[in-house]
C-alpha cells in the first residue's frame, strides 16, 4: 500500500518532504506527490507513515485507494 496527497487541501509545506526516507515525495506541477512505486508507507523504518506526523492538515494525507 501506499500513502497519497489530497492536492485541494495540500497547503504546499513541504514538510512531508524532507522527512520521507524512500524520496517518494516531490513538488511537481505546483503541489506535493507521493510517487506509489517508492511509497512503502515507512514499513522499513519500523514506523507509521512519517509523512502522517508532520503533516498540518488533517486528513491531507491518506492511504491510497485500491
Amino acid at each position: 500500500m501506499a500513502m497519497a496527497i489530497d492536492g485541494d487541501e495540500c497547503t504546499i509545506c513541504g514538510d512531508c518532504e524532507s522527512v520521507c526516507p524512500s524520496g517518494s515525495i516531490v513538488h511537481q506541477n505546483g503541489v506535493y506527490v507521493i510517487d506509489a512505486e517508492k511509497c512503502n508507507e515507512c514499513t522499513d523504518a519500523g514506523d507509521d507513515p512519517r509523512c502522517l506526523g508532520v503533516c498540518p492538515v488533517d486528513f491531507c494525507i491518506q492511504p491510497l485507494a485500491a
